[in-house]
């Protein structure tokens, strides 16, 4: 194979309304029957998209922006959050009343039996409120965390806890990533493996946390409903999710 494409899923694989395109999918098959390598790099946790990797028949993906990178279902590159700093950063949360919720990369837990901020946000991925565990960070890896609060609040964390990276993804919520984390770094190391030249790689993607993404692949290619941050950077930009954008964006690449 000479190619590879990786590609995000909210608003990028999955519309607006959490469904698979049609088109998306006939595009990913052929994008397999031209040879070439088909990935995943989210945001999500494994266990948030096993049914969309059956689905598209894709074992190779970057999670968890970077943190948890599986090649062939085969984990190669984990890198966990520090469990002492988060610790100390849930017991400064829980004083300011900014609820959590832990993940390691088969399940996740929430600090507080029910917040309408974690309801509304994980709803919105079609995923109900976790079950309350509030020492689930104890002796367990965790590669990604949440921290529910209103935009700008997550400020005080960011100065206070430079180990990590603060990425908002929803008005409520905001992904914890190892300080320096991103798909970009996962991605590389699936590159790595695999041994593709930078300019063989492609990367689709829609929001703030697939701006490195972007960046390093040799074609990045912003949707047409991205923020409009990302479109600048970016190499293409094709139609909205809702309007066959996948399918577009590989037809002006020739990859389809």
């Amino acid at each position: 194979m000479s190619k590879i494409v990786f590609f995000d899923i909210d608003g990028t694989l999955l519309d607006h309304d959490k469904n698979l395109p049609a088109s998306t999918k006939e595009a990913i098959t052929l994008l397999k029957e031209n040879g070439v390598f088909v990935a995943i790099a989210t945001g999500r946790a494994p266990f948030m998209f096993e049914s969309l990797r059956q689905e598209l028949d894709i074992d190779s993906f970057v999670s968890f922006n970077g943190q948890y990178v599986v090649f062939e279902d085969e984990p190669i590159y984990l890198n966990p959050l520090n469990n002492k700093k988060i610790e100390d950063l849930y017991l400064s949360s829980k004083e300011k009343g900014h609820p959590v919720v832990f993940m390691n990369h088969m399940t996740m837990k929430s600090s507080v039996k029910h917040h309408e901020y974690i309801e509304t946000s994980l709803g919105g991925l079609k995923f109900a409120h976790p079950e309350l565990d509030d020492r689930f960070y104890v002796d367990r890896d965790l590669f990604q965390t949440l921290l529910f609060c209103e935009e700008g609040e997550e400020e005080y964390y960011r100065e206070a806890y430079p180990e990590f990276t603060f990425i908002r993804w929803h008005p409520f919520s905001v992904d914890i990533l190892p300080a320096g984390g991103s798909k970009a770094e996962g991605i590389k190391k699936m590159i790595e493996r695999l041994g593709f030249k930078p300019e063989d790689v492609y990367a689709f993607g829609d929001g703030l946390n697939d701006f490195e993404m972007l960046k390093a692949a040799g074609t990045g290619v912003a949707m047409g409903n991205s923020v409009p941050a990302l479109k600048e950077h970016a190499s293409l930009v094709t139609q909205n999710v809702d309007d066959d954008g996948i399918w577009h964006g590989l037809k002006q690449l020739k990859l389809i």
